[in-house]
C-alpha cells in the first residue's frame, strides 16, 4: 500500500495549534489504495507538544536534540515509511483534498519529483486570503526559483512541498540552518529534478504573533545575505555537476537512479542570465 508521509517539526512552546493541524490531516480524503502517517517530531525532548495528540496509530511522534526546523524534519525523514513526504508546519492547516492533488499530479506527470501547491495565508483577524508568492500552475524551472530567491522574494511557500522520499534522502533532507531551510530544500530539487505548481490551494499558512518568522529577531538582514550566499553557491554547484535524480518507472516510485553528466562549460548555469 502506498503512503504519503506528512512530516510536522514543533517545539515545546509552538504546538498550540497542532490539533488544529491533526484534523486537518485526519480529514483528508486519498486515492483508492493509499494512506497517510503524520511523522510529528519535536524540536527537543520534552514530550510536551505531542502529549495532547489524540491515540492514532497513523500519527508517529518522536523527540531530538534541539537544533531546529531543518533538524527536526530530517529527523522525522529518517522515520518516514512513504513513497511520497509532504511538509506541514505545526501552526498550518492542509486543505481538503491537498494530498489526493499531489498525488494525483505524480500520476498526471510521472516524470515530476516533486512538487508545490499554493496556499492561503490565514490573517488574525480570520481573513484568508491568497498568499502573495503563488506562480501560475505549470512547470517550475531552477532559473523561475532561482532568480526570485537571488532577489529576495520568495517565488513559493517552501513548507507546502511534495517530494518524493528517495529525492529528499538523496539530498540530505533539509540543511541545518536557522531559517530558510525549507526554501532550500526547494531549490536543491529544483536543481536536480523537475517539478510543478499546482494552482489550487493545498494549504493555509497561518500569521500569527507567535509563529518563528514573526519574530525580531528570525530575519537579521546581515545573516540573511550569508544565508543567501551559502544556499545558492550550494544550488548553484547542484545544478551545474550535471547530476540529474530520476525516478524509477514504477508508480509509486519509492527510488530512482541517479545520472552524472559532464557539466556544459560556461560557468553558473543557474541564474538564466
Amino acid at each position: 500500500m502506498p503512503i504519503i508521509s506528512i512530516i510536522t517539526p514543533v517545539y515545546d512552546g509552538g504546538h498550540q495549534y497542532l490539533g488544529d493541524a491533526y484534523i486537518s490531516v485526519k480529514n483528508q480524503a486519498l486515492p483508492h489504495g493509499w494512506s497517510w502517517e503524520w511523522i510529528v517530531q519535536e524540536d527537543g525532548r520534552t514530550s510536551r507538544p505531542t502529549a495532547a495528540l489524540p491515540n492514532d496509530p497513523r500519527v508517529r511522534v518522536g523527540t531530538g536534540t534541539r537544533g531546529g526546523a531543518g533538524v527536526a524534519r530530517t529527523l522525522g525523514l529518517a522515520r518516514a515509511r512513504g513513497d511520497l513526504v509532504r511538509a506541514l508546519d505545526a501552526d498550518d492547516l492542509l486543505m481538503e483534498g491537498a494530498l489526493a492533488r499531489d498525488i494525483q499530479v505524480f500520476r498526471d506527470f510521472p516524470g515530476i519529483s516533486w512538487c508545490i501547491s499554493s496556499c492561503l495565508d490565514l490573517l488574525p483577524d480570520g481573513a484568508l486570503v491568497p498568499g502573495p508568492y503563488d506562480p501560475p500552475a505549470g512547470a517550475l524551472s531552477f532559473q523561475q526559483l532561482r532568480e526570485q530567491f537571488e532577489a529576495d522574494r520568495f517565488p513559493v511557500v517552501g513548507t507546502h512541498l511534495t517530494v518524493r522520499t528517495g529525492l529528499v534522502r538523496a539530498l540530505g533532507g533539509w540543511p541545518a540552518l536557522p531559517a530558510l531551510e525549507a526554501m532550500a530544500l526547494v531549490l536543491a530539487c529544483a536543481a536536480v529534478a523537475p517539478g510543478r505548481m499546482i494552482s489550487e490551494p493545498g494549504g493555509i499558512y497561518r500569521k500569527h504573533p507567535a509563529q518563528t518568522t514573526a519574530q525580531p529577531h528570525y530575519r537579521d538582514e546581515g545573516e540573511f545575505i550569508t544565508l543567501r550566499a551559502a544556499l545558492l553557491s550550494r544550488m548553484d554547484s547542484l545544478q551545474a555537476s550535471g547530476w540529474r535524480w530520476v525516478p524509477a518507472a514504477r508508480e509509486p516510485a519509492a527510488s530512482a537512479r541517479a545520472e552524472w553528466g559532464v557539466a556544459r562549460p560556461g560557468g553558473r548555469r543557474g541564474s538564466g542570465r
